[in-house]
């Protein structure tokens, strides 16, 4: 089933910046890296860090506690000590508004 979420228009996400939004108990991270916008969990898996404030580069989301990396479309940690991956979420646009399928 799917519950997409109005997050923001084209405009506001420039690429690299990191914007979290929270939905209920869900706290979702929203980028754009090389003209792709991609939404995944904003909470490390390991400390429960925030990575809206951490670090994007070609490699993932950079953890900014203990530097672990997330893939950006899979969520899987690319090194330790993150071990679980992140959920991801699909994202639409329709007239230039963004929004992510909230999965149940």
């Amino acid at each position: 089933m799917n519950n997409w979420i109005k997050v923001c228009t084209k405009s506001e996400l420039d690429d690299k910046k990191l914007l979290r939004f929270d939905y209920h108990e869900k706290k979702i991270l929203i980028t754009k890296l090389n003209n792709t916008i991609y939404a995944i969990d904003s909470i490390c898996t390991h400390a429960d860090a925030d990575l809206s404030e951490g670090f994007i580069n070609s490699e993932g989301i950079r953890c900014p506690l203990h530097l672990s990396i997330f893939d950006l479309e899979t969520g899987i940690p690319q090194n330790p000590p993150a071990e679980k991956p992140l959920n991801t979420y699909n994202v639409k646009i329709e007239q230039n508004i963004i929004y992510v399928d909230i999965k149940n």
